[in-house]
């Protein structure tokens, strides 16, 4: 038996396993920083607190290999635990580094780096932000223009990143760089690891719809670079990021969080006096949605079956992406609907995790309209749902 997984095929007393270690680990004041959370990133704090608290327990990467920290838990108990956390509002821990690179480091990278940055990323005590899109690049991230001059045993790497998420927090980035001008775009591109404390790096916060701060502009001025940092080959950065992409677009589990969604939705409509239970259309709507979302599951756990056979997702990452964020937004759409003039009122401050004063909207609709909010950006980041259309229309369909 694995000592990581002592419960392999019991998933109800796994389940409980999981509930209890929630009851004890999950404070209150993390709890309500979960509760308040509006898109994938919750209160940094509280996020990193709750990765360390996981790390301790030996839970923080789930999805990691046994070698590396990981669990050892199968497809469902890893389902079972991330269902029980959303449900219990534990706060998103910090994702760059645990969902995203870590995979990258083990496929791609030196037994060196894997030793220098696996641990700082499990622990949380590395906080890692990702460098990929530029001004003026959009969805074509092949003409990204930062970059990577060699320079004997450093790169100095030039230009500027933006939406980029987090890196106001971060001490690390993991960058795509132009290292090679005179082939074809893909052909030329680099994968570096940066350290964000390197000289000539210079980040910018701004606020979003919402009121919060969550996207940079991250600038490079001559930051040297070591050669050493360089994950995979020099101008294969292409291959590296397209592998990373199919983590960030199908590893998230879009359907526990539209789960979550639609019960808070049938507690709205199921309160008293609540108008739009009374509209057939609207409640169609409802049916609607939670039948797709019902879909996308199967669809979700078919790739992480794939993940745990020790292939890559391909294209069905990208379907997952835009089925999951356009679901997100319906769910969106139907909470405003139902929640009618509580979604209105706008108190940015609630959303803090300390905020103990009262509140304009009722204490169910405080999040409503941020999430909202939130939630149009998300068939932009990540690849814009048209993009992952032309590949799924290429891949999928053979088109």
């Amino acid at each position: 038996m694995n000592a990581s997984n002592p419960y392999p095929g019991d998933y109800s007393a796994f389940r409980e396993s999981v509930r209890e270690f929630l009851a004890v680990g999950l404070t209150p004041e993390l709890a309500r920083a979960g509760e308040r959370t509006t898109s994938v990133f919750s209160d940094f704090e509280a996020g990193r607190q709750w990765q360390s608290i996981l790390h301790a327990k030996g839970w923080g990467a789930p999805e990691w290999p046994l070698e590396h920290g990981g669990t050892g838990w199968d497809i469902q108990q890893r389902y079972i635990f991330l269902e029980e956390c959303r449900l219990a509002n534990a706060p998103n821990p910090v994702m760059m580094g645990v969902q995203m690179l870590g995979p990258m480091l083990m496929h791609f990278g030196t037994e060196a780096q894997k030793s220098a940055y696996l641990p700082g990323i499990i622990s949380g005590d590395d906080v890692w932000c990702q460098g990929y899109s530029e001004p003026g690049s959009g969805s074509d991230l092949a003409s990204l223009k930062t970059t990577a001059d060699r320079d004997g045993d450093e790169y100095v790497v030039n230009g500027t990143k933006i939406w980029t998420s987090m890196a106001h927090y971060a001490n690390w980035i993991f960058c795509l760089v132009r290292t090679d001008k005179s082939v074809k775009p893909q052909a030329g591109i680099s994968f570096l690891l940066i350290d964000m404390a390197t000289p000539g790096i210079t980040v910018t916060p701004f606020s979003s719809l919402d009121g919060e701060i969550e996207q940079c502009q991250v600038f490079f001025e001559d930051a040297r670079v070591p050669v050493s940092n360089l994950l995979g080959e020099e101008n294969q950065g292409w291959t590296v990021a397209k592998y990373l992409l199919e983590f960030e677009r199908g590893g998230q589990h879009f359907t526990i969080d539209l789960k979550k969604q639609l019960r808070k939705l049938r507690r709205l409509i199921g309160s008293e006096a609540n108008a739009a239970a009374e509209d057939p259309t609207f409640v169609y709507r409802i049916a609607e949605t939670e039948i797709d979302v019902m879909a996308l599951e199967q669809t979700e756990l078919r790739i992480k079956g794939t993940v745990a056979a020790g292939e890559h997702p391909g294209a069905l990452s990208s379907l997952v992406k835009v089925s999951g964020t356009e679901l997100g937004q319906q769910c969106a759409e139907l909470l405003i609907e139902a929640a009618g003039q509580g979604a209105m009122p706008w108190q940015s401050e609630v959303l803090s995790p300390e905020y103990e004063g009262p509140t304009a909207a009722p204490e169910e609709c405080v999040t409503t309209m941020a999430e909202y909010i939130n939630s149009r950006s998300t068939t932009i980041y990540g690849g814009t749902a048209e993009i992952q259309r032309g590949i799924i229309a290429k891949h999928v369909l053979g088109l």
